[in-house]
């Protein structure tokens, strides 16, 4: 994880940074608020700690003015303003989190591993790939497929189960495969479900004067093919 932290104080930066840097993060260091800016507008940081008083910019209108650009990258203030409105104040202008000096070093390890897990999630897995089979176009990350020029709108469970069909092309998917495929840990539907979950699917994927792709296997499963 990439972390930047933004302090003048450079007996807290400097023993902090290597604390960091010891427990795996890279760090990069500013000592003032238009350097912590630039800096941050570059972009490929996971992680900002920012100081809530520096010279020039502010720790806070530095956080405004990244949300203000729809920046996402969680902020942890450290700070010694520890007024009620204080704290508004910088959640208000989006922070993430809000640390008071002075603090407990393993305190705010805590704080860095939580924030690194959020912005986890917020980057979240690599989009999709599309998936294609003859003239059916998938767009998982959008849910949405495309046959014969024409645009179909999916739910979650439809994407999921198409896009599990499609990069299985021509092979006999079981019941049981499908149901750990797509509802995963879930409690698994009865086959019910799954036979009008793959009706509807039908439907959409299938219009008349179209050719069938979904193939039921009666007693084993379903298979997409020609």
């Amino acid at each position: 994880m990439h972390i930047l932290l933004v302090d003048d104080e450079v007996e807290l930066t400097d023993p902090l940074s290597r604390l960091l840097t010891r427990e795996g993060y890279q760090v990069d260091v500013a000592t003032d608020g238009d350097m912590g800016l630039t800096m941050a507008e570059q972009g490929g940081y996971d992680l900002l700690i920012l100081d809530w008083m520096l010279p020039g910019l502010s720790g806070l209108e530095i956080c405004r003015r990244l949300r203000t650009r729809q920046d996402p990258t969680p902020v942890l203030f450290l700070t010694a303003k520890d007024t009620l409105d204080d704290r508004v104040d910088g959640l208000d202008a989006g922070a993430d989190d809000y640390l008071i000096k002075p603090f407990e070093l393993r305190e705010l390890l805590a704080r860095v591993r939580a924030l690194g897990r959020r912005s986890a999630v917020i980057e979240g897995p690599a989009p999709s790939p599309r998936l294609t089979f003859g003239d059916l176009d998938l767009d998982p990350a959008n849910q949405l497929a495309y046959r014969q020029g024409q645009t179909i709108e999916l739910s979650e469970k439809e994407t999921a189960l198409l896009a599990y069909l499609l990069r299985h092309p021509n092979q006999v998917l079981l019941h049981e495969q499908i149901y750990q495929a797509v509802w995963g840990d879930q409690d698994l539907p009865s086959s019910n479900v799954l036979a009008a979950q793959m009706r509807l699917l039908r439907r959409k994927i299938e219009p008349k004067g179209t050719a069938p792709l979904i193939h039921t296997i009666y007693g084993k499963g379903y298979r997409l093919g020609d």
